[in-house]
């Protein structure tokens, strides 16, 4: 098998994942998975598709995160990891889709308007 990519978007966060035959090495931006993301919840999210497949120990993983947060980004890897899958075994997608891991989450930050101090948030009235 050769390496498979695909894109996962997530708020500002943009994940390119790169998935080849291995033994369950997860890389991101060149530092392990377990170091790029301290927290066990975030570890856990991006490892969702794996574990839900049973293939967490058959593929190599690398991918490079650029932008977001922390949360935003461990999505983006979701979805990226989650569209690789796909591309390997089509099969795998009723079963990730029931699980929300192929949709692409369209929520983001809205922009600031001008003459208010936030998107919606107003100044304060003053009556006097």
């Amino acid at each position: 098998m050769e390496v498979v990519n695909a894109i996962g978007r997530r708020k500002a966060a943009v994940a390119r994942v790169y998935v080849s035959e291995g033994t369950g090495k997860i890389t991101i931006n060149n530092r392990d998975l377990a170091n790029y993301f301290p927290s066990s919840i975030l570890q856990f999210v991006v490892k969702q598709p794996l574990a839900k497949l049973n293939v967490a120990e058959q593929y190599d993983i690398k991918i490079n995160l650029v932008g977001g947060g922390f949360k935003g980004q461990s999505e983006a890897a979701r979805l990226g990891i989650a569209r690789a899958l796909v591309k390997i075994n089509p099969e795998d997608k009723v079963t990730l889709r029931s699980e929300g891991f192929i949709t692409r989450d369209p929520r983001s930050v809205e922009r600031k308007k001008p003459g208010r101090p936030k998107a919606r948030r107003r100044f304060q009235f003053s009556k006097r």
